[in-house]
């Protein structure tokens, strides 16, 4: 019997780490084309899995709202874009992550897409 409580201990002990969403440090890469300058910086996001169902083949009529990691609140950064001419804005603002929770997807403020270029692309790689 101790077992089978020890088994059920340690399966419930890995959905609650596994299901967390957290603050995690992130590299991103920040560009200014007038610069031609790409810079990474550290920075924190909301990372993690959200508990989620999909109850649409049971209850096709219900409507349910899938819940994702995204942040409570952000707070903005500026740094400096080395290389810009004397007649453009070298500063950048980005928004860091401060607290996160599960919750839906803002679409006016965050992509919400499944693949998005990732947080390391820097498009003047391309040229």
């Amino acid at each position: 019997m101790e077992k089978i409580f020890l088994y059920g201990l340690v399966l419930c002990w890995n959905v609650i780490l596994c299901a967390t969403c957290e603050l995690s440090n992130i590299t991103i890469v920040l560009e200014k084309e007038e610069c031609g300058a790409c810079i990474s910086v550290n920075a924190t996001w909301c990372s993690g899995y959200c508990h989620t169902m999909d109850p649409n083949l049971m209850y096709p009529q219900t409507s349910e709202k899938q819940g994702v990691c995204t942040y409570t609140e952000v707070i903005y950064e500026t740094v400096k874009i080395p290389g810009c001419a004397e007649n453009v804005n070298p500063f950048y603002t980005y928004p860091v992550a401060v607290d996160c929770y599960c919750g839906r997807c803002n679409s006016e403020t965050t992509d919400c897409t499944v693949r998005a270029l990732g947080p390391t692309y820097c498009s003047l790689n391309d040229a």
